[in-house]
C-alpha cells in the first residue's frame, strides 16, 4: 500500500480514496451528534423554565377558582399554540444540525460535453450527502463544528472540522475536491465544416486541497496562526491555441487554426503560513511568514495539419518548480479619536527552475520525427524580489468630511536565463537567452467623502502613479536555416504616468427613492526609449522595440435609480457607459504616425423588479442588455479583421408560492442570445459568438414534519449556437429529489 512520506506525494486519486473513507467518520459524528443528551448533562434551558413556571402558576389558579379539567386543557393548548412556521422550524427548540441526502440525474441529447461544461454535472445518476452541518457544545467554553459534502458521481467531496475552545484556541481541518468539465470542439470553417473534436466526451479536471490550521487565542497575549494548505490541479481541460489546418482539400494556401488542443494539467502547491497579530494600548500589530512550494508539471497536445496525409502529433511539455517566500508586516493606529494611521510593509522573494520540449512526431510524447522547428532539453530558472511598502491614514478634519490619504512604494528586479537544443529535421543547434529588469511605482491616492448636505452623499478620489524601469534581454529561441526568429539584443527603458480620477454622488431623492450617479476617468501613459537594439526595422523580431509611446485610456459612468413607490414593490434600475481607446506612436525610423489603434464602447442596460403581491408569493424579473463593439484600423483595409461584437441580452424571472403552510414552490426562467457571428471565412478566420440559451427549472418542497423536509427539482435546458455550425447544439433535463432531516 502506497505511503504519503511527503506533502507532495498526495495525488487527486489519493485524495478521492480520502474522500470515501471521510463517510465512516461523518457517519461517526452523526451518530454522536443526533444521540439524545442525558438530562443531568444538560441544565434545563431558560425558555423551558419560563414555560413550565406559567403552566404550574396556570394550574393552581385554575384549581383556586374551581374550573374543569377541560378548561384546564383547554387554557394550557392556547398558551402553547405555535404558529405553522414556528412549528415547522422547531418552535422553541432552534434546529441549528441538519444533513441533507440528494440524488438525480442529468439525461442531454445533442452534445453531452458541451451540457456537462455549462451546467458542471456529469450526465447519468449521481447524489449522496449534498450538505451536513453539525454544532456541538462539548462544554460551556468548547464547539465541535462540522461541515460536509460527498457526491460520488461528481467527484465532489468536502469536509471541514473545528475544534474552538473560547479564550484558548482552535483546530481546524479542511479538505475539498471538486470536478469541472470542458467540451474539445475547437473552431470552425463554414465554408469546410470543421477538423473535427477532440473527443465527443468531456473533458474532466479535478481541483482540490487539504488544509490544517491552529490558532492560540489566550487573553491579553499574541494571536498566533499556523496553517498549511496542500492545493493540486489533476486531469484535462480544452485550450482556446487551436492547431492550424487546411479547410480546402485543393487551395493548400488557405490555412486556419482551427484543429482543437488540450492542456493536461498536473499541478502541486504546498502553502505554510504563520501570523502573529497583538494589541499595544491604541496599536495593533501584525507580522506574517508565508513559504509556498509548487510543482507544476503541464503538457499542450494537439494534431497539426488534421486533415493532410502526414499529420503531426505536437507534444508541448512545460514543467516548472519554485519557491516563494514573503514576510509582511502591519500596524493600525488611532492616534485620535479622528485620527487613524495605518502602515504595511512586504518583501517576497521568488525563485522558478523549468524545463521543457515541443516534439512534432508521428503521436504524443514520442521522438522528434518530421522537418518542424521544435527544441529538446529546454531549461532555465528565474529569480524575482519584490518589495512593498503602504502608509494609509483617515482624517476627520471638519464635521461630515473624510479624508484618506495614502502612498504605495512598489519596488521589483528580476533576471532569467534559458537554453535548449533547436530541432530542425536531421539539423540542429543550440540556443541561450537571458533577460534582467527592474522597476519602481510610485502611487499616491486621495479619497474624500462629505455628507454635510442633507439627503445626499458625495464622494471623489484621485489616483497618481509615477514609475520607471529597465529591460534587458539577448538571444532567443533557435533559428535553423532561414527557419525561425534570429536572436536579439536589446537593452529599454520606459517611464510610465497614471492617472485616475473618480465622482459619485447620493442623492435620496424621497422616501423610498435613490439616485446613484458616478463615473471616473482614467489615463495610463508609457514611454519607451530603446537605447540599445540590433533587430533590423523590417524584421520579425523588431516588435515591440519600434514602439516609443502608448496611451490607454477610459472614461466611465454610470446611473442606478432605486425606487420602492410601495412597500411591495422594488425597482432597480442601471446604465452605464464606458469608452476606452489606445493611441500608438511608432519610432519615426518605421515611418509611420501616431494612430488610434483601437477603440472600445460599451453600453449596458439593467432592470430588476421585486414585488410581493402576497404575503405567500414574491416574484423577482430582470433584464440586461450589453452593447459591446472593439474598432481598430485593420479593419477599414481588410476583411480578414472584422470590428470585434460583444452584444447580448439576457431575461431572468424567479417567483416563490407558499401553497400550503407545509408547502413551497419556486419556480424560474431565464433566456440568453448572442448575435455577434458573421461568416467572412473567405478572407478571415470567423470569430464572435452566435448563441442561444433558455432555461426552466422548478422546486417543490415539503415540510413533512419539523424534523424532515422533502425536495424535488426539475430543470429543463435548451442551447444552440451557430458560430460553430451547431455542433455545440444540446438539450438537457435535470431531476433530482432531497431529503433534508434537521436536528
Amino acid at each position: 500500500m502506497k505511503t504519503f512520506d511527503s506533502p507532495n506525494d498526495w495525488t487527486p486519486g489519493a485524495a478521492r480514496m480520502l474522500g470515501r473513507g471521510l463517510w465512516l467518520l461523518l457517519i461517526v459524528c452523526l451518530g454522536w451528534g443526533i444521540t439524545p443528551a442525558r438530562a443531568e448533562d444538560s441544565p434545563a434551558k431558560p425558555a423551558e423554565a419560563a414555560a413550565e413556571e406559567v403552566a404550574e402558576a396556570a394550574e393552581d389558579e385554575a384549581q383556586d377558582e374551581d374550573t374543569s379539567d377541560a378548561e384546564e386543557e383547554d387554557a394550557e393548548e392556547s398558551d402553547t399554540a405555535l404558529t405553522p412556521a414556528q412549528l415547522f422550524e422547531g418552535g422553541e427548540d432552534a434546529l441549528e444540525n441538519w444533513m441533507e441526502f440528494s440524488v438525480g440525474g442529468l439525461i442531454t441529447r445533442g452534445n453531452r460535453a458541451q451540457a456537462e461544461q455549462r451546467h458542471r454535472l456529469t450526465r447519468g445518476m449521481m447524489g449522496g450527502l449534498e450538505d451536513l452541518h453539525l454544532q456541538r457544545d462539548l462544554d460551556k467554553k468548547t464547539t465541535l463544528l462540522v461541515d460536509g459534502r460527498a457526491l460520488f458521481d461528481l467527484d465532489d467531496y468536502k469536509l471541514r472540522l473545528e475544534l474552538r475552545r473560547e479564550d484558548l484556541g482552535y483546530l481546524r481541518f479542511g479538505y475539498e475536491n471538486f470536478r469541472v468539465w470542458s467540451g474539445s470542439t475547437g473552431g470552425y470553417f463554414p465554408a469546410a465544416g470543421s477538423p473535427g473534436m477532440w473527443s465527443r466526451d468531456a473533458l474532466t479536471l479535478d481541483r482540490g486541497e487539504i488544509f490544517f490550521e491552529t490558532g492560540l487565542t489566550l487573553p491579553k497575549l499574541p494571536v498566533l496562526t499556523f496553517k498549511y494548505t496542500h492545493r493540486y490541479r489533476d486531469g484535462e481541460k480544452d485550450s482556446t491555441i487551436w492547431s492550424p489546418t487546411r479547410p480546402s482539400a485543393t487551395d493548400f494556401s488557405l490555412v486556419r487554426g482551427l484543429a482543437p488542443a488540450i492542456y493536461d494539467l498536473d499541478e502541486r502547491v504546498d502553502i505554510f503560513e504563520l501570523n502573529a497579530t497583538h494589541q499595544i494600548k491604541a496599536t495593533e500589530l501584525g507580522l506574517g511568514l508565508r513559504y509556498e512550494t509548487g510543482d507544476l508539471d503541464n503538457t499542450y497536445r494537439t494534431v497539426v495539419w488534421p486533415s493532410d496525409p502526414a499529420k503531426w502529433s505536437l507534444t508541448d511539455r512545460q514543467k516548472t518548480t519554485y519557491d516563494w517566500f514573503n514576510v509582511h508586516a502591519f500596524t493600525e493606529t488611532w492616534l485620535k479619536k479622528n485620527l487613524f494611521f495605518s502602515t504595511g510593509f512586504l518583501f517576497s522573494d521568488l525563485d522558478t527552475d523549468f524545463s521543457g520540449r515541443r516534439i512534432y512526431g508521428d503521436d504524443f510524447d514520442v521522438g522528434y520525427v518530421p522537418s518542424a522547428l521544435g527544441y529538446t532539453d529546454l531549461s532555465g530558472g528565474s529569480q524575482k524580489r519584490e518589495y512593498v511598502l503602504n502608509l494609509n491614514l483617515m482624517a476627520i478634519p471638519v464635521k461630515n468630511l473624510t479624508c484618506v490619504p495614502s502612498i504605495r512604494v512598489l519596488r521589483e528586479d528580476w533576471d532569467a536565463v534559458s537554453g535548449g537544443y533547436g530541432t530542425l529535421g536531421a539539423s540542429g543547434e543550440t540556443f541561450r537567452g537571458r533577460s534582467e529588469g527592474d522597476l519602481l511605482d510610485v502611487r499616491e491616492r486621495l479619497e474624500m467623502r462629505y455628507t454635510g448636505v442633507t439627503n445626499w452623499v458625495f464622494t471623489g478620489a484621485g489616483e497618481w502613479t509615477q514609475g520607471e524601469g529597465n529591460l534587458k534581454e539577448a538571444g532567443g529561441l533557435s533559428r535553423i536555416g532561414s527557419v525561425g526568429v534570429a536572436p536579439i539584443a536589446r537593452a529599454t527603458e520606459d517611464e510610465r504616468f497614471f492617472q485616475k480620477y473618480s465622482l459619485g454622488a447620493r442623492w435620496y431623492a424621497a422616501p423610498g427613492l435613490t439616485l446613484d450617479l458616478g463615473g471616473y476617468y482614467k489615463i495610463h501613459d508609457y514611454d519607451y526609449d530603446h537605447s540599445f537594439d540590433d533587430t533590423p526595422n523590417n524584421s520579425g523580431n523588431r516588435y515591440p522595440a519600434y514602439l516609443v509611446m502608448q496611451r490607454f485610456e477610459t472614461l466611465d459612468g454610470n446611473l442606478r435609480v432605486t425606487w420602492r413607490p410601495w412597500s411591495q414593490l422594488t425597482l432597480v434600475s442601471r446604465y452605464e457607459f464606458q469608452r476606452s481607446t489606445i493611441d500608438t506612436k511608432p519610432d519615426a525610423i518605421s515611418g509611420l504616425r501616431r494612430t488610434e489603434t483601437s477603440a472600445m464602447t460599451s453600453h449596458i442596460f439593467a432592470q430588476n423588479v421585486s414585488w410581493t403581491p402576497w404575503t405567500r408569493l414574491y416574484l423577482q424579473a430582470g433584464f440586461n442588455y450589453v452593447w459591446s463593439e472593439t474598432e481598430t484600423p485593420t479593419s477599414d483595409y481588410t476583411r480578414a479583421v472584422l470590428d470585434a461584437q460583444n452584444n447580448y441580452w439576457t431575461l431572468h424571472f424567479n417567483s416563490g408560492l407558499t401553497l400550503d403552510d407545509k408547502t413551497d414552490l419556486n419556480l424560474g426562467y431565464f433566456y440568453y442570445r448572442a448575435d455577434n457571428f458573421k461568416d467572412h471565412s473567405a478572407a478571415g478566420l470567423p470569430l464572435g459568438l452566435g448563441a442561444e440559451e433558455h432555461g426552466v427549472t422548478a422546486a417543490l418542497t415539503r415540510r413533512i414534519n419539523k424534523n424532515l423536509r422533502l425536495t424535488l427539482r426539475y430543470g429543463y435546458f435548451h442551447y444552440d449556437e451557430a458560430s460553430v455550425g451547431h455542433r455545440n447544439d444540446y438539450e438537457a433535463h435535470f431531476v433530482s429529489t432531497g431529503l433534508q432531516y434537521r436536528f
